[in-house]
């Protein structure tokens, strides 16, 4: 995508740093804008933008180390990866986490995960397609 995207979708973060190095690195993202208080990231599925969360609402919300996962959240991004084993080991290294409970939908395999500050995501394996 060259440019602003059709869709996507924006988060709200805390640090603005430390999520554009978890997304950037767990999503093979790339930086396409960065300033101050927000970046826009893409890669060939998706762009996200991370937003610092604006005054007065960022000193209400709480940041905890490790992550408290955001559970009630009415929204779950999802995102595509080349290996659920190997997005675990990233996310954790990052400050986020996959959670051990794995489904199965039409071609992908798929866990729920969270970032450094807790929002919840889902992260899908793509299965090779059958030749028969």
């Amino acid at each position: 995508m060259a440019g602003a995207a059709r869709a996507g979708a924006l988060i709200y973060v805390s640090d603005l740093a430390r999520q554009i190095r978890f997304y950037q690195t767990l999503l093979g993202m790339q930086v396409l804008h960065h300033a101050d208080d927000y970046a826009v990231l893409e890669n060939a599925d998706t762009q996200l933008v991370l937003h610092s969360i604006p005054a007065p609402y960022a000193d209400k919300v709480v940041v905890h180390n490790p992550p408290q996962i955001r559970e009630t959240s009415a929204i779950k991004l999802f995102f595509s990866v080349s290996s659920l084993a190997q997005a675990e080991v990233k996310a954790a290294d990052l400050g986020g986490g996959l959670l051990p409970a794995q489904w199965s939908g039409p071609g992908f395999v798929m866990r729920n995960g969270f970032d450094p500050e807790g929002n919840v995501l889902q992260l899908r394996e793509w299965l090779a397609e059958s030749t028969e």
